[in-house]
């Protein structure tokens, strides 16, 4: 049987789907496909889910079963190995929960990220005294003393894909609560201040204040993250964190519901420049 993996790196989310398809242009059940690799059923389903590597012999007799010409075959191999490299995120692994490996995975491959915050500064913009000090607090799980420098590290190398080449764009919407809750000193707020006002600056960066004054608003439930990829074989997925975990939604149905709450949301939120001007006041005020 193939080996699990902690968590896929997207890579193997897409070919798992593209071998799914290929499957089922060849006209064949995930039964027919196991018995060409004397393995049971639900190893094909695992494969073409990216619960577990894949596995590079199995791949190759499987493309040959699909009628895949030797060129394509070849090629999609040579994918393969690249997407089985464990993503640098693993480098974490000591501190870093599975169900938050998959949240780094999308997040690097993502080309739009559309986040909505009721309580903290999303972790892609924090500082990292602003997030030493929300970590010291254990106010998002269970982190001991001597794993916090390691946490504020990997929130640091999250984020380098801001300034890569081919970064995404980050949409974020912040309820006015997240600069109204004081974390840490009012030294590690100014610099808090200064790093989103920066960001804002940034052409792939959009930051938006949803204000008390403009009342209620169909965010209120929870926070969430919306993820839009460039590849056609992974759908836009939502992300939704509870204290102990998280759960990834790509229901159509669902992911719309969440599309269609943050549309609203930015809607009714300051705009990007006002939101400029009310970081400033409130950087004046600390």
């Amino acid at each position: 049987m193939s080996e699990p993996r902690p968590a896929p790196t997207v890579g193997q989310v897409v070919l798992g789907k593209r071998l799914q398809t290929l499957r089922e242009k060849a006209g064949l059940r995930r039964e027919e496909a196991a018995t060409v690799l004397r393995v049971a059923p639900t190893t094909i389903r695992r494969m073409e889910t990216a619960e577990v590597a894949l596995k590079i012999p199995y791949v190759q007799l499987l493309l040959r079963a699909y009628g895949i010409a030797t060129d394509e075959a070849e090629a999609f191999v040579i994918l393969a190995e690249e997407a089985n490299k464990p993503g640098w995120w693993q480098r974490f692994h000591d501190i870093l929960p599975d169900w938050f490996s998959v949240h780094v995975s999308l997040e690097g491959a993502a080309s739009l990220i559309r986040s909505y915050e009721p309580h903290f500064i999303p972790g892609l913009l924090q500082t990292e005294d602003y997030a030493r000090a929300i970590l010291r607090t254990g106010s998002v799980g269970q982190i001991r003393p001597d794993e916090i420098e390691r946490h504020v590290a990997l929130r640091m190398e999250r984020q380098t894909l801001l300034t890569r080449p081919d970064a995404p764009r980050l949409w974020v919407v912040l309820d006015e609560t997240v600069l109204r809750r004081p974390v840490g000193t009012p030294a590690v707020m100014r610099a808090q201040a200064d790093r989103l006002l920066k960001a804002a600056t940034m052409p792939n960066v959009t930051v938006q204040i949803a204000e008390f004054a403009s009342g209620h608003h169909p965010g209120t439930y929870g926070p969430f993250v919306l993820f839009r990829f460039a590849v056609p074989e992974l759908p836009d997925m939502v992300y939704v964190e509870y204290l102990t975990g998280a759960v990834y939604l790509d229901e159509r149905a669902e992911v719309a519901s969440h599309l269609e709450v943050m549309d609203h949301m930015v809607a009714q939120a300051a705009t990007a420049q006002r939101t400029k001007e009310i970081l400033r006041d409130f950087r004046k005020e600390l």
